[in-house]
């Protein structure tokens, strides 16, 4: 009986790894972190017994690393700028600067938001969640996901805007 429960176990752990460490990852921005949540995660739930009696998986999932990954954000107030950088797939060495100079200058804008709008749509954007899984994670209306996601995308084209036309007008 103890094979069979870690063998099933084992496959859920399989099944389900990925998908914590992007709702992870979502939060946390930084891969080794984003697999220490997953690791406590599936432990908590090794050790409790909680993952045989689960109806709804990814939604308890989500949830469950959600709350792991936010409970580790102030330890990570080290993190260095160079820990968020990401890595350009471009051929040459200029158009990789550029490129990661571009993205750093989003990932802040992004980072620049308020939480409440920051988490909706990292869930949206980056684990492609639909609003009425990420109300489930947030624990909010989904017509309140809805809003914040629009209005989080509001603010970046405007913020996005802006950085533009300041760097035309330098280029001027």
């Amino acid at each position: 009986m103890a094979r069979s429960n870690e063998a099933e176990f084992t496959a859920f752990v399989q099944r389900q790894s990925r998908f914590v460490f992007r709702v992870a990852y979502a939060v946390l921005r930084h891969a080794h972190d984003a697999e220490d949540v997953v690791q406590e995660v599936f432990l908590k739930l090794y050790r409790n017994g909680a993952w045989e009696k689960l109806q709804n998986e990814q939604a308890f999932l989500a949830r469950t690393a959600w709350r792991v990954a936010v409970d580790r954000l102030p330890n990570l107030s080290s993190m260095s700028e160079a820990d968020t950088e990401v890595p350009s797939s471009n051929p040459t060495p200029e158009e990789n600067v550029v490129a990661s100079d571009w993205h750093n200058k989003v990932h802040r804008l992004i980072d620049g938001l308020p939480e409440e709008l920051r988490q909706p749509l990292a869930l949206s954007s980056i684990q492609e969640l639909n609003s009425g899984e990420i109300a489930t994670i947030l624990g909010i209306p989904e017509g309140t996901v809805r809003t914040r996601i629009m209005r989080a995308r509001q603010l970046l084209r405007e913020k996005l805007a802006a950085m533009e036309e300041k760097g035309y007008a330098k280029r001027l």
